[in-house]
């Protein structure tokens, strides 16, 4: 008769876990994309500069220093690096889940019964010890230990450890993320130092150019060959030269303490090489396969578990909706008088249970979780997809703007070579009497922007290669 009434039981509880089964929700099912073109435009090199490593790549030993003391310093990294600590520690949980837990008690206490109930009648007619009745206000002693397991019947708590090791990943590649846009934000403004630096002594270059001119102009306005006019506008001239020279001295103060901010310290020069700056050549860059971003790119990679992680939070959602098994056991000793708490097997105490139980009505918090879980996976896809595709266009234009603004700086270059040469073709027009003031003026006006303008595309140049290389997932390596 109990074995029937067991397999009554179990039966009921299979006929329940049926009926769940088949009422699980509708959701909306899609899998992600993982195709990409097969190369960027038309190349098909497998050589890849992203598996250069960072030191490597950079020859300036300045800019390697600050690059190292900024992977060791920054902020940012450091906090990145206590949330792979946090995700270590979600595992840990997640694999105790696994494991029955074990507690231990030890208590001490009293009871009293009313004397007419059926547990003070009973107590009142009954000898604790032979010739000894049961006192009005009885002790009690106890201590012993507990055990409750779950069995991970539909691989709920596995999926849910799965799922703490898939982000724990994410966080890994998510440290690598950082790296790669730190190294690129300080090499970035390592250049754009540089490149201020440059047009710093260019503009003082032309101060000196433009004040000479004046001088000329107010020797030329005693000999009346000019009027009034001309000395005042070279005046000018010279004021906004020395106005944007305060300028430029600015932006390199606010990059240097960009910097500084990213090698987590406070103001302090930045050393660096400021000569030779137009004469630095970019370093040449091989793109590889665009399949190969989705080895060496860490955000990609982070997407990638981050959607594993999603995935397998459905799957423990999911198992929400089915019967669970716990068994839990105790043992220890019990006891109305601390001298008979041990003896055996009078005191001791046991016991072992199980238990099945799941959902059946109002399940509407279960489907809840489960559809928002779905809804996440869904999001997780395509945010990968969208990973994939901002890293492929993010290579593609790097690309593109290397190849223009080689172009552009070699024009740019001329250009320079000829407005230089022109200024002292209209000095020498001047003085003959053969050109006016203002010819000039603008000369020598169009000749300071075209050099400033040459530095601005070097500089442009260098950020661009260091983009490409953190485009294709260089750095973190």
């Amino acid at each position: 008769m109990f074995k029937q009434n067991i397999y009554k039981g179990i039966g009921l509880v299979l006929i329940c876990a049926a009926y769940t089964a088949c009422k699980l929700p509708e959701v909306a099912q899609r899998s992600e994309n993982k195709n990409v073109p097969a190369a960027f435009n038309g190349s098909q090199d497998t050589v890849n500069t992203a598996s250069i490593k960072w030191r490597n790549f950079f020859t300036d030993p300045n800019l390697v220093n600050l690059i190292d003391t900024a992977l060791k310093n920054n902020q940012e990294l450091n906090i990145t690096l206590q949330d792979i600590e946090i995700a270590k520690n979600e595992i840990k949980a997640r694999k105790g889940e696994l494991l029955p837990s074990v507690t231990y008690g030890v208590g001490a206490g009293f009871d009293k019964v009313g004397r007419y109930t059926s547990s003070g009648a009973g107590d009142a007619s009954t000898e604790i010890t032979p010739g000894k009745e049961v006192p009005e206000v009885l002790p009690d002693y106890h201590f012993g230990l507990q055990a409750n397991w779950e069995a991970d019947i539909w691989h709920k708590l596995r999926n849910s450890k799965k799922a703490a090791i898939s982000h724990y990943l994410s966080t890994v590649e998510g440290k690598n993320f950082v790296i790669t846009n730190l190294i690129a934000e300080v090499a970035n403004s390592y250049y754009e130092l540089l490149a201020a630096d440059n047009q710093l002594e260019t503009v003082k270059k032309n101060i000196e150019l433009q004040s000479n001119a004046l001088e000329l102009m107010k020797i030329q306005k005693q000999a009346s060959r000019v009027n009034e006019l001309a000395v005042r506008k070279f005046e000018a001239e010279v004021l906004s030269s020395k106005s944007l020279e305060f300028d430029i001295q600015q932006n390199i103060t606010e990059t240097e303490n960009k910097i500084n901010f990213l090698l987590g310290r406070y103001p302090q020069p930045i050393i660096r090489d400021k000569s030779n700056f137009t004469d630095l050549v970019p370093p040449t860059v091989q793109t590889g396969l665009p399949s190969q971003l989705l080895a060496n790119r860490p955000d990609i990679k982070q997407a990638e578990f981050e959607l594993a992680a999603a995935k397998l939070d459905v799957k423990v959602a999911k198992a929400q909706f089915y019967p669970s098994l716990g068994i839990s056991a105790t043992i220890g000793y019990q006891a109305f008088n601390p001298s008979y708490l041990l003896r055996t097997p009078e005191s001791l105490i046991y016991s072992l249970a199980g238990d099945l139980a799941g959902p059946l009505i109002n399940r509407n918090a279960i489907k809840a979780e489960y559809l928002t879980a779905n809804a996440k996976q869904l999001q997780a896809v395509f945010d990968y997809e969208k990973t994939i595709l901002n890293g492929y266009i993010e290579v593609a234009n790097q690309m593109s703007k290397i190849s223009n603004l080689q172009k552009s700086y070699d024009l740019k270059s001329k250009q320079v070579a000829a407005l230089t040469q022109s200024i002292d073709i209209s000095n020498d027009l001047f003085k003959s009497a053969r050109a006016d003031y203002f010819e000039v003026l603008m000369t020598q006006r169009d000749a300071l922007q075209s050099k400033l303008e040459l530095i601005e595309t070097k500089k442009q140049q260098l950020n661009a290669v260091v983009d490409i290389y953190h485009a294709l997932g260089g750095g973190w390596n």
